[in-house]
């Protein structure tokens, strides 16, 4: 066949390194967790929409964040339930590289949203006259760009690759280092990439974010009191988490010699920051967060309201009581 075509036509994924008996258990536990992301994004998303308190650019990035761990999760998480419920572990060819393609996007793009908040924070501190003019929403759109780049150039080199005999991939999902390993053809050039694209998307966001906090820190030694900072800090904390537990798996999964010795230990970082980081994320920055906590005590007050006053109005039949009733919340 030539060169740049597959002789593969589906890849089989070997799936979490559990025990058939178990797999029920994990199974309840993983969709549990799948859809405490979803549902627990989604209500970041509409908190932020239904509260104009937050309609500010720290929290316009944080509803993208929050759309990009949905669709991060979404990427695999499906898959491996489908698989663990069917026990039909094959994936096509065109499927697997397109999964592979969303997942170096949303990755990405979470690493572009982080330093984006990051840099919020510097500049709502550090020069907050100049904050309204500064933040702007091209800071989105340069990452997404950045991040369908990155996905495409790794995917267009992938499709470049012959897949022989072997068609085994010892993980949950796509993974682009395992497919390499799969491959009959010299993958120098993709990793070379790999390693460059890496310099591009983690490691320099990494440093901004660095860089960013240390700014802000010498800025509040320099002003310890003052109530605009105080208030501006509001959110450095729950980001600061969210950064932590979402580097520390990648730096420890990529970074540390020992974390290569076992596939295992690989399965279970990649878990950690695809599946248990983004399921996190939305009580970190609602438990952390007076605006947030306000916002969804606000929400949570206008449902009881709602639940108190429709069942009365209709039974009055007063419509008019159910428009004025809407119309002073917003709805």
């Amino acid at each position: 066949m030539p060169e740049n075509q597959s002789s593969v036509s589906h890849f089989l994924l070997r799936g979490l390194p559990i025990r058939p008996e178990q797999q029920g258990a994990f199974f309840a536990l993983f969709l549990a967790m799948y859809l405490t992301t979803v549902l627990g994004n989604l209500l970041i998303i509409l908190l932020i929409r239904l509260d104009a308190r937050l309609h500010t650019p720290m929290y316009f990035f944080l509803s993208h964040l929050a759309c990009s761990d949905i669709c991060f999760s979404s990427v695999t998480v499906p898959k491996m339930l489908m698989d663990m419920l069917t026990q039909d572990q094959s994936i096509p060819y065109a499927g697997c590289v397109t999964q592979m393609y969303f997942f170096i996007i949303f990755a990405a793009l979470d690493n572009f949203l982080l330093t984006s908040m990051a840099y919020d924070r510097y500049v709502a501190i550090c020069h907050p006259l100049h904050y309204m003019t500064i933040m702007r929403e091209g800071l989105l759109t340069g990452s997404w760009l950045l991040s369908c780049a990155n996905a495409m150039s790794h995917t267009l080199l992938l499709t470049q690759l012959s897949f022989c005999d072997d068609n085994t991939i010892p993980h949950f999902f796509c993974d682009l280092g395992a497919l390499l390993k799969l491959s009959c053809s010299d993958t120098s050039l993709n990793e070379l990439l790999i390693f460059t694209a890496g310099l591009a998307v983690i490691t320099l966001p990494l440093i901004c974010i660095l860089i960013s906090y240390g700014r802000i820190g010498a800025t509040i030694l320099k002003v310890p009191s003052t109530k605009g900072i105080c208030k501006a800090l509001s959110t450095c904390g729950s980001h600061l988490t969210v950064v932590s537990l979402y580097y520390g798996t990648i730096i420890w999964l990529y970074f540390l010699p020992s974390s290569n010795t076992s596939s295992d230990n690989n399965i279970i970082a990649t878990v950690m920051y695809t599946v248990v980081t983004p399921m996190l994320n939305p009580f970190i920055y609602s438990l952390r967060n007076r605006d947030m906590k306000g916002a969804l005590e606000k929400l949570i007050n206008r449902v009881k309201r709602i639940e108190w006053w429709f069942p009365r109005a209709m039974g009055r039949g007063k419509r008019g009581d159910i428009v004025n009733l809407l119309d002073s919340m917003n709805c």
